[in-house]
């Protein structure tokens, strides 16, 4: 199993959605200790704030609507800095897209493994939805594989094996994925069925 490459924090802005506190003065000093970039907001992020690149956020004094994104759809990691861990808090902060947590008060130590576990956290989640997307649009477009299986079947007089055989013969030849060699091959019959 390969080992993840070593974050280079010393280019990373670091956002801190959280009021005035103790926690919030620990967490900085942590992380300029990592050479980060470090901007303290509240109440809310605002549009100028997406560029950052981890958020730590308040999951005591949180609510919705301090996102400039939908819910669970943070563009970069997320950390929630939890001092209660009532089931409602928790369940908010989990509900944002929290990767990872530190809990409050927050002394010296910490931020760096919350960084490197919702980081890693983060990308997971990413490749995940990557792959589920990739994956619902080749399942919406499997009626178009099947009337290209079917019109291989009918114009060169094949069985269902040999259509599909043709058919990632011709992806491969016209360097195409199956389902855009299908698309292309249905546009192909209804142009002729219209007699374009």
């Amino acid at each position: 199993m390969s080992r993840p490459g070593r974050l280079s924090l010393a280019t990373w802005r670091a956002l801190i959605l959280h009021r005035e506190h103790p926690s919030v003065e620990a967490l900085a000093r942590q992380l300029d200790l990592l050479h980060m970039t470090v901007e303290v907001v509240w109440p809310q992020i605002d549009a100028s704030h997406v560029n950052a690149d981890i958020v730590f956020f308040d999951a005591d004094m949180g609510h919705d609507g301090q996102f400039p994104w939908p819910r669970g759809f943070a563009p970069m990691p997320m950390v929630a800095l939890i001092g209660s861990e009532a089931p409602g808090r928790v369940e908010w902060a989990l509900a944002q897209g929290s990767n990872a947590h530190l809990l409050k008060p927050i002394g010296s130590t910490g931020a760096y493994s919350a960084i490197l576990i919702a980081a890693h956290a983060y990308q997971i989640a990413r490749s995940q939805a990557d792959d589920i997307r990739v994956l619902e649009d080749r399942l919406r477009q499997r009626p178009v594989v099947v009337r290209a299986i079917l019109k291989l079947l009918q114009a060169e007089q094949l069985d269902e094996d040999g259509a599909w055989k043709r058919l990632r013969k011709i992806a491969m030849d016209w360097g195409m994925t199956t389902e855009e060699t299908a698309e292309a091959i249905c546009r192909d019959d209804r142009r002729t069925k219209t007699g374009g």
